[in-house]
């Protein structure tokens, strides 16, 4: 393996935990758990677990889950719980990115393993528990995220606030309610979210005559192109120029900027899209890129019968 060949030889420590990270994930995504586990025992006998070996080993767990192993993948996210609250007593949760990526990993496969294996109600409890415990730090919108996959649909939208926007108008839900909307959760440097906007601008023009309209929200991250550290002024005009040049194709829709939005709606990943009908009630809840057949489905669902 890459990762071998690089251990034995030269290649810097960062490099080597980087190769590992990928290579557990990679094997444990196949299924070859064995595998992985070898590469996680070498690594560990030579630099210690990290917290970037955390993030490597919480693989095991999502690798197990995604191959439908669901006991597997619960006792994977309990070890690695526990290696990560054994971590948190010498160092916060959110003083380097690797460890928060890892405990989020726990809860995530956790959850979503319970819920497989028909255990809802705990899902939500544990992930609820889970929320109220770490709201203050980074993996609240990844929390949030896996409790709405399980609980927002048939629910009332929650408010997309507008303290900051542009467009032609602001962008909140009241002035929208009586029709269907179309919410698309963006990233100023989110390739998936470029390619999202021609499907929504397609989805926008044939659903216009049923009164559809697609709204947009967006947050800071302290940066702009390449990882730029940026005061919110700076980034948020690198938010208008990106708008402006990838997203040509839905001239005319609102775009919010809110931080606290987009962790109430879970928006971890980039894109997510929600529809909310003419009720205000959420229909679809999709952290994800969606094709216009897939997104045409839903909407077509979620409108009355003509």
């Amino acid at each position: 393996m890459k990762y071998l060949a690089g251990f034995v030889l030269t290649a810097a420590p960062v490099v080597l935990e980087a190769a590992l990270i990928g290579d557990v994930r990679a094997l444990a995504n196949q299924g070859e758990f064995g595998e992985a586990q070898r590469l996680l025992d070498q690594a560990a006998a030579t630099a210690g677990r990290t917290p970037e070996w955390l993030e490597a080993y919480s693989w095991m767990a999502r690798g197990a889950l995604n191959q439908k192993l669901y006991d597997e993948a619960l006792r994977y996210a309990a070890e690695t719980r526990r290696m990560c609250l054994e971590e948190m007593k010498k160092r916060p949760l959110d003083q380097e990115p690797h460890l928060p990526i890892a405990f989020g990993a726990s809860i995530e496969v956790h959850s979503q393993a319970l819920a497989a294996q028909g255990a809802r109600s705990l899902a939500v409890q544990f992930l609820t528990e889970e929320l109220r415990r770490y709201r203050a730090t980074s993996i609240r919108t990844r929390l949030q995220k896996n409790l709405n996959l399980l609980t927002l649909e048939g629910q009332a939208a929650p408010a997309l606030t507008a303290r900051e926007w542009f467009g032609p108008a602001p962008p909140t839900l009241a002035a929208y309610r009586g029709k269907p909307v179309v919410l698309f959760f963006w990233a100023h440097w989110c390739g998936d979210c470029k390619q999202q906007a021609p499907v929504l601008a397609q989805i926008r023009n044939e659903f216009r005559a049923r009164g559809l309209v697609v709204v947009a929200a967006t947050r800071y991250y302290g940066y702009t192109a390449r990882g730029e550290e940026a005061a919110p002024a700076a980034e948020r005009q690198h938010i208008e120029n990106v708008w402006a040049e990838h997203y040509s194709v839905l001239d005319g829709v609102p775009v919010a900027i809110d931080d606290e939005t987009f962790m109430n709606y879970g928006s971890s990943t980039t894109p997510t899209l929600v529809l909310v009908d003419a009720a205000g009630k959420v229909r679809m809840y999709h952290p994800g890129r969606m094709s216009y057949e897939e997104l045409r489905r839903k909407i077509r669902e979620m409108l009355p019968a003509t």
